[in-house]
């Protein structure tokens, strides 16, 4: 059987070509996600960056910490504490202090993310001057890199100002300086300072009350902006290689799994022969096992190689894009190499389970058949089984979803994932409905003069496990274009529909290159004749929920009466001008969410409070968040005021007071429709890298398997594009024949997979329509078209081509021409 098995694949490389590039290119998928996944297990030990020369930083409470059954449970503060003034004025007695603040500065000619600080927090970097002086004026700044020079004057957010002098940047931040005073006038809180002093004594002043931390050492590095971000990166990126790995899997077993199943189909009066000089149906079962353990292990074997240099070039793209800390590299794990190529091999023999029984149960007599028609019913009891099992499990658990969680199917790791059940139950049951649908796709055709239209009515119609074999890798590349794709963008439609609906104001003023509007500024907006004001600020609130899980929800800080004029609120309980001091506004994914009720909860600052809910939104798409009045969101900074007019108000005499009013604090006045427009929600960009790492994923397998596929359905075919010839057809007529039968394919795939999509969307629709945000399905209509005409192009150029090898030959000698 092994000789034999060498033979097989010396003879019909090109049958099993596509099957070898699909599962090496899957293998070296998986080992560069297996590599890239080993190297970001763990990020490396980053040291303090804005406090390397500091002694000691005492950085107030920023980690709300509450105890449960289950041990203690943290979550960052959304507003962290200011270290407490008796606390300051003890560290005062042990040494010199310094206060530290950070805020935005936004600059004419600036780079985008720069930052303010105290001039005297300069040393503790520390920051050189390269040139000039320090500041000593309000006016005066000191910038770090080589975008500004001293003596330039730039206009900034927070005024004009002088640079007098350069320091050279560090890399982690761009840095603005301005005196001690100035700094303390543009950003009063103090979140963390640095201590001149004994460690140990600062200790004892501190006390360890309050959640005040003492940092020295390493621990410096958490009084750095963002100190968590390279293990956040790190799991966007474990998140992104896992997505792609999964869908690799997946879509190489589909491939291989077809292209096997085909490849023994036509291999039929072979498998005759063979039983007909005495082979057993369990040593054609062996052969065809041993031939996908040889092109396993050797394109496992190519795959680990080709994964192993092409690992370091994806991980310097995502560095490029900024997917990944500058440092992230791969390292010399070897275990995805071990994972990746038994992987392969164990995909090229589950693959070809099914196919070698198929092959076992040839008889004898199919060593006679001399026509390509298929022969008995194409829906084998295991693709009914199979079919229908996938089937029913994508809409049992379909039903489950939206019956007990519908808020699971608006997840990434939800919508990526469901599709593959329907699509691989459409590619069980497709030969259910390829006779019908190439008859319908051929019924113009084949009206038209010319027997072309007709001949590939017939021909799909008869090569039923042909037309289901090249629509396949169609069905897949549409129905996860669609799915994917058409799942963000209908998420993004339900969730402007949701702020379009909840937006009653005529103007919205937003605070740009800094966070919130001073108070004189809101004065001001008020003071403008024929405007109802009302500011809001952002913030959030923690509630224990079944006693262990500690979860926040995002707030918004806002006095009922203003809010109830600018804003319409999804309600299904209460009245937002039920709102006090003494309560909340929830939405309905809280476990406690009935008017009246109390429930414990921490505000942004930590602070612990016991609160009457007064009203309930709908849950949504997840953005109806947590309404409080100004009072519980101590901390919070005003960054948006909407706007309604007063009765008989001039819209244009309202817009020019508001610009007038926050003409000294950088706002800007939008309509409500350059505000929506503005701030239309899209996709994240890593999730956008996501899919189109997984699309493109599925697009270079389709085009593989499609490849693949043509060729072989094309040389099945050679005996009767003989017969053609000899019945008089030209060459071009037999070409367009080859080619308009290969676009029969691609239409069936292209339809079953845009019905996957629409079926797999409508589950979607359904949990927003629970959620009470129902919006029409967006199908990406130009992404489907782009991948249809992909694939077309790429089954026709392959089918053409191997009919016109073909026809080379003499047409008189149909005989000769059989591949």
């Amino acid at each position: 059987m092994l000789s034999l098995a060498l033979r097989t694949l010396r003879f019909r490389w090109t049958a099993f070509a596509g099957t070898f590039a699909a599962l090496s290119l899957g293998v070296a998928l998986l080992t560069v996600m297996g590599l890239a996944l080993a190297s970001s297990l763990e990020a490396p030990a980053r040291g303090p960056e804005r406090f390397a020369a500091a002694p000691v930083v005492v950085k107030g409470a920023d980690t709300l910490r509450v105890p449960t059954p289950n041990g203690e449970r943290t979550a960052r503060l959304a507003h962290p504490r200011a270290v407490p003034g008796t606390t300051v004025a003890a560290l005062r007695r042990l040494g010199t202090v310094v206060a530290d603040r950070s805020y935005p500065v936004r600059a004419e000619g600036g780079p985008a993310g720069l930052t303010g600080h105290p001039w005297s927090t300069a040393a503790f970097v520390p920051y050189e001057l390269v040139s000039g002086r320090a500041p000593r004026a309000d006016d005066e700044v000191v910038v770090s890199g080589d975008w500004a020079r001293p003596g330039q004057r730039v206009r900034t957010d927070r005024g004009t100002v002088r640079v007098v002098g350069t320091v050279a940047g560090q890399g982690f931040e761009h840095a603005v300086f301005h005196t001690d005073a100035r700094a303390a006038g543009l950003s009063p809180p103090v979140d963390q300072l640095v201590v001149d002093a004994d460690p140990a004594a600062v200790r004892k002043a501190v006390g360890g009350g309050g959640g005040v931390r003492v940092l020295t050492g390493d621990d410096r590095r958490f009084a750095d902006a963002s100190p968590e971000r390279d293990s956040e990166a790190l799991t966007a990126m474990n998140a992104l290689f896992g997505t792609a790995g999964g869908v690799s899997a997946f879509v190489s077993v589909f491939v291989v799994a077809s292209t096997f199943a085909f490849a023994v189909a036509q291999r039929r009066r072979e498998f005759g022969l063979l039983r007909t000089a005495g082979a057993t149906a369990g040593q054609i079962r062996r052969m065809v096992l041993l031939e996908a353990l040889l092109i396993g292990v050797l394109a496992s074997a190519a795959g680990c190689v080709l994964g192993a240099h092409a690992a370091p070039r994806l991980a310097a793209w995502v560095v490029d894009v900024g997917l990944a800390p500058g440092w992230f590299a791969i390292g010399d794990a070897a275990w995805p190499f071990h994972v990746a190529f038994w992987t392969g091999l164990l995909v090229a023999l589950c693959g070809v389970v099914a196919a070698s029984w198929r092959a076992g149960r040839t008889g004898p007599a199919q060593a006679l058949r001399e026509a390509s028609a298929d022969a008995g019913p194409p829906m084998t009891p295991g693709r009914w089984l199979g079919g229908a099992g996938l089937l029913l499990t994508a809409v049992v658990t379909l039903v489950v979803a939206l019956l007990s969680d519908p808020g699971d199917l608006l997840h990434r790791k939800t919508y990526v994932s469901r599709p593959m059940l329907l699509i691989a139950a459409a590619a069980l049951l497709a030969p259910l409905v390829v006779r019908p649908l190439t008859r319908l796709a051929a019924w113009l055709p084949a009206r038209l003069p010319g027997a072309v239209g007709m001949l590939v009515r017939e021909n799909a119609a008869a090569g039923v496990r042909r037309t289901a074999a090249v629509a396949a890798p169609v069905l897949v590349t549409v129905a996860l274009t669609g799915s994917l794709l058409g799942a963000t963008a209908t998420l993004d439609r339900a969730r402007a529909a949701e702020t379009r609906e909840r937006t009653t104001a005529a103007f919205v003023v937003t605070a740009t290159g800094h966070v919130s509007f001073d108070a004189r500024t809101l004065d001001r907006l008020r003071a403008v004749p024929g405007a109802r004001v009302s500011a809001s600020a952002p913030s959030a609130v923690y509630v224990l929920e079944e006693g262990v899980a500690l979860i926040r929800s995002e707030a918004r800080a806002a006095d009922p009466r203003a809010l109830a004029a600018t804003a319409r609120l999804p309600l299904t309980a209460g009245k937002v001008t039920d709102l006090d001091d003494g309560s909340v506004v929830v939405n309905e994914e809280w476990e406690r969410h009935t008017v009246g009720q109390r429930v414990r909860v921490w505000l942004g600052d930590g602070t612990e409070r016991t609160l009457r809910i007064a009203a309930v939104t709908a849950t949504g798409t997840g953005d109806n968040g947590v309404l409080v009045t100004p009072a519980n969101a101590p901390g919070a900074r005003v960054d948006r005021v909407d706007v309604a007019l007063a009765d008989g108000a001039d819209a244009d005499v309202v817009a020019a007071g508001l610009e007038r009013a926050v003409g000294p604090g950088g706002g800007r006045v939008l309509t409500a429709e350059q505000w929506l427009a503005a701030t239309a929600p899209g996709t994240e960009r890593t999730t956008r890298y996501g899919l189109l790492l997984v699309l493109g994923i599925a697009l270079l397998y389709a085009g593989i398997s499609l490849v693949n596929t043509t060729v072989m359905a094309a040389s099945d075919q050679v005996r009767d594009l003989a017969v053609l010839r000899l019945t008089g057809a030209t060459r071009w007529q037999v070409l367009r024949l080859a080619g308009a039968e290969s676009l029969a394919g691609v239409a069936v795939g292209a339809v079953l997979g845009v019905t996957v999509a629409v079926l797999d969307l409508a589950g979607m629709w359904a949990a927003l329509a629970l959620r009470s945000a129902p919006v029409p399905l967006a199908l990406p209509w130009p992404a489907l078209a782009a991948v249809t005409a992909a694939c077309a192009a790429l089954a026709t150029t392959a089918a053409v081509v191997r009919a016109a090898v073909a026809l080379r030959r003499p047409a008189l000698r149909p005989a000769t021409l059989r591949a």
